[in-house]
């Protein structure tokens, strides 16, 4: 076991190395959070009691990011690494963990309460659409779930001191326990409790989240106790350095909001359908841009600390020119794919064939943005590493203002101009299909995105960059790549639809899985050729065992 535990707190040798790790590892989480996926879409499919459980996440959420992220690892750790005497607890730190942990528990607990009591009037802002039957649900499965965000809050906090003593093994096991609480909801919990077990399910894999953190806490000398002499001039120094980050992450939260609350108004499954398309999509996002930008963050840190901008600049370019690479391929592949993605992970049981066709055209769309979603985890992290967080939040606000704006906007053209929802329901192939209109939420959302990402490479560009030459040659390297390897990947699909038919479970798998294979590596063909300094970066890096590198984990609000 010492072995095993030595492996994950070895130093990485580069970014390419310690993302690849993190990659890994939020892969094996993505795939338990997709079985979750498909056993909610076999078992109950897109309908209104699933879209009353996706909606009551939202009040319970929105608590999490805006309280849970003003107690951060990123914002924690070196607090209390001030405050330790070398690798020694000291009275001091556990002084300032007991302050912090008092002091957020009881204003989360508060929250939740205040949270508990107003739920019947916050319904009608969360879910104005749905009949009083459903919004009673609503109500019922939210303050059943307000639970979750306090033990998830508390396992973010010590997994500040999972990370300081880098046992990074037990902290990447949080998520996978967390979707397996879920899962264990959906199988067991659901056949007893009706809809509620949902919810239990959630509060059992917090509580699970929770366990696994304390336990490694424990482990390492800190065990946090109430505290009755705070000292709240740290508090505070930990909140104001919390909040533009936290304010960032709530805007987006925010938005998210606003497009259930429109999606209820849509035909009964929509918000069920939008949220299928969006964990789709979360997948490739988690595993490439959250990694990079996860594992850029202290070496871009470091370097603008020491005042080398040379090598800040460097280690920018370097992560930013990686999501590129892997991002255009994953864009292009999901959108020719996009139906059997979907038809595999999700469709079974309770989960029709209309269902499929419309979460893989949200799926589609949603894809569009995926690049620009990873930049500008990468971006906005540049700007917290430079100690620069006015600049984020700004942009974040804007455009997520643009989101809920587009979203009214785009829903009222389709609903109106015929021509335009015509081309988009041919475009996607969902002619015929009642819904359609869900399609304008994932839309408004990858055009926010979009616009999120442009504004913040113009920004990085003026403030760090200047006139150099950023993403160019491996944006337009990779695209290239990608059209090869959409074309192929169509081709195939085209080809190989005779062969093995497109009515069973293998079928459909096998058809997707060679057509993938073939586009996939004609692309790295057309990327050998190009000579791409990406390519060559990433066999390197295969070849340096970097399964031996330091992981680096992201904040638990992220995942």
């Amino acid at each position: 076991m010492e072995k095993i535990l030595r492996i994950f707190t070895k130093e990485s040798g580069s970014i390419n190395q310690a993302a690849l790790l993190l990659g890994s590892f939020t892969l094996l989480s993505q795939i338990l959070a997709l079985f979750r996926d498909r056993a909610m879409a076999h078992f109950i499919g897109p309908s209104p009691s699933l879209d009353a459980y996706y909606a009551a996440f939202r009040v319970p959420d929105l608590i999490f990011i805006s309280i849970a992220s003003l107690a951060s690892i990123t914002v924690i750790i070196p607090f209390i690494v001030a405050k330790m005497s070398g690798e020694q607890v000291t009275e001091s730190a556990r002084k300032y963990l007991n302050d912090v942990f008092t002091v957020f528990f009881a204003l989360m607990v508060s929250v939740a309460l205040i949270a508990f009591i107003i739920m019947p009037n916050l319904v009608s802002f969360i879910a104005p659409g749905f009949t009083p039957l459903y919004q009673a649900k609503v109500i019922l499965l939210s303050r059943i779930m307000l639970f979750s965000p306090i033990l998830l809050g508390l396992s973010n906090l010590f997994g500040a001191v999972t990370q300081l003593f880098r046992k990074f093994f037990i902290y990447s096991l949080s998520p996978i326990f967390y979707n397996l609480g879920i899962i264990i909801g959906v199988l067991f919990l659901y056949p007893i409790f009706g809809i509620a077990g949902l919810a239990l399910g959630v509060v059992l894999g917090a509580l699970l989240h929770f366990g696994v953190q304390a336990l490694a806490s424990h482990s390492s000398g800190f065990t946090p106790r109430f505290s009755f002499s705070i000292n709240f001039r740290d508090i505070r120094q930990v909140a104001i350095t919390s909040l533009p980050r936290t304010l960032g992450l709530a805007f987006n939260n925010i938005a998210l909001i606003i497009i259930i609350a429109l999606a209820s108004f849509l035909k009964s499954g929509s918000i069920s359908v939008f949220n299928f398309s969006f964990n789709l999509q979360s997948v490739p996002l988690n595993i490439i841009g959250v990694s990079y930008a996860v594992a850029a963050f202290p070496a871009l840190a470091k370097s603008f600390g020491s005042g080398k901008t040379e090598e800040f600049k460097k280690h920018l370019k370097g992560a930013a020119r990686a999501i590129v690479f892997w991002s255009l391929p994953v864009i292009f592949l999901f959108i020719v794919l996009r139906a059997q993605i979907v038809r595999v992970i999700l469709g079974s049981g309770s989960f029709s064939w209309e269902d499929t066709r419309l979460v893989a055209a949200c799926l589609a769309i949603f894809s569009v943005s995926v690049l620009a979603q990873g930049m500008i985890t990468l971006l906005s992290r540049s700007y917290y590493a430079a100690g620069n967080t006015r600049r984020p939040l700004i942009i974040n606000f804007l455009c997520s203002l643009s989101i809920i704006i587009l979203s009214y906007v785009f829903i009222y053209v389709f609903k109106n101009v015929t021509v335009f929802r015509y081309f988009m329901e041919s475009l996607l192939k969902v002619e015929g299909i009642p819904g359609t209109e869900v399609l304008m939420l994932p839309l408004a959302y990858s055009a926010g995105t979009i616009l999120n990402f442009i504004l913040h490479l113009i920004f990085i560009k003026k403030d760090f960059m200047s006139e150099e030459l950023f993403i160019t040659k491996t944006f337009f390297q990779s695209l290239g790549a990608s059209f090869v390897l959409g074309l192929v990947s169509y081709l195939s699909l085209n080809a190989l639809s005779p062969v093995f038919g497109t009515t069973t479970f293998l079928g459909i798998f096998f058809q997707g899985f060679i057509s993938g294979v073939m586009g996939v590596l004609a692309a790295t063909a057309v990327l050998y050729l190009l000579q791409n300094e990406e390519l060559r970066d990433l066999l390197k890096a295969l070849r340096t065992k970097f399964w031996r590198a330091k992981v680096l984990a992201p904040s638990q609000e992220e995942l």
